[in-house]
């Protein structure tokens, strides 16, 4: 936004010669001793209370990731499980990247905002845990639970993902760079997510059972439910690339991608279920061929609807520019010389 001018300083631009100073009257910058005091502890505050936040996201994270450290070292191939679990989402997330039209995004910041989800789920692990009971175990509490909590916080806590750190990059110039970012933090989200289920569920395995079937049912069932975490957070994150370029409506703008990405993750939440065993008990089908077929269809609508507003983007796109230079790359210094994008 830019910077709003005092009438003296107008005036100055208007007649003046540039001569008069105008420091503490109208601007202002670190001059004295006490500017640079202040300015720094300004400074000390602002990031040091973004480090220690991270730290101890970070902290929690390590905790959190005691137990699945421990299955690794007792049996190192059930890290194959937590990689395979990731795939359907990380595909999805790809395709969300080349589906930008724009300029592909920097290596570093897709990174980064990877590592921020993972990171930033443990405050979605903290409250999730420390709030259930408060809604009971009753049908009617469940329902509330998962609206009211879950989709509202863990979406929240990707967009956080996104918002602190590539969001301020001059590399954010686009709206749809915004579901390009959403949908890697869902993909940190649900990564990490699927190892911490993936690993208590293996934990809480008898000894005498089959690892291999416990592994391997557990893995499907989390590689199905992370698709739908890129996209919720992939359309949150679309409404937050509106919104740094429509300013003076960013609030109510960021809010309405929150409420559809928290409403449809709620939605899912609540009818995954119960929706599997009506299917199974109406069509010829296992409890297991049901739970996919409402798993897949569901994240296909949901999907749909991201898949409208990136090609609306993209048609747009086109027509406005015609025939124009096509868009490169950006790079930094972590990244591959700039490539042509269709």
């Amino acid at each position: 936004m830019q910077r709003r001018h005092d009438p003296i300083e107008r005036a100055e631009e208007r007649n003046g010669d540039g001569s008069t100073d105008l420091y503490d009257v109208s601007t202002w910058e670190p001059r004295s001793i006490l500017d640079r005091l202040a300015y720094a502890l300004y400074k000390v505050g602002r990031y040091g209370f973004r480090a220690a936040i991270l730290l101890f996201a970070l902290g929690i994270t390590l905790v959190l990731l005691v137990s699945p450290a421990a299955v690794v070292l007792e049996d190192p191939f059930v890290a194959f499980f937590f990689g395979l679990s990731i795939v359907p989402a990380a595909l999805l997330a790809a395709y969300i990247w080349y589906a930008d039209i724009t300029t592909s995004e920097p290596l570093s910041l897709l990174v980064v905002t990877f590592l921020l989800a993972v990171l930033f789920a443990t405050f979605a692990a903290l409250v999730n845990s420390s709030t259930q009971t408060l809604f009971g175990v009753s049908i009617g509490g469940s329902i509330l639970y998962f609206y009211l909590i879950v989709g509202p916080i863990e979406e929240t806590v990707k967009l956080l993902a996104v918002q602190s750190f590539a969001y301020r990059s001059d590399s954010f110039n686009a709206v749809i760079d915004g579901a390009v970012y959403g949908a890697v933090a869902g993909l940190g989200f649900a990564a990490i997510e699927n190892v911490l289920y993936i690993s208590r569920d293996i934990g809480q395995a008898p000894p005498e059972g089959n690892l291999f079937l416990a592994a391997s049912g557990i893995a499907t069932v989390r590689a199905l439910a992370g698709p739908g975490h890129v996209i919720y957070s992939a359309i949150a994150g679309y409404y937050l690339g509106l919104a740094k370029f429509n300013r003076n409506y960013a609030g109510p703008i960021i809010l309405k991608g929150l409420l559809v990405a928290a409403f449809v993750h709620g939605t899912y939440n609540v009818t995954v279920g119960f929706v599997p065993t009506i299917l199974a008990d109406l069509l010829p089908l296992g409890f297991g061929v049901a739970f996919v077929v409402y798993v897949v269809v569901y994240d296909l609508t949901i999907g749909y609807y991201l898949y409208r507003k990136i090609s609306r983007y993209r048609d747009t796109y086109r027509a406005v520019r015609g025939d124009e230079e096509v868009s490169q790359s950006e790079v930094t210094e972590f990244d591959p010389p700039n490539r042509r994008r269709d």
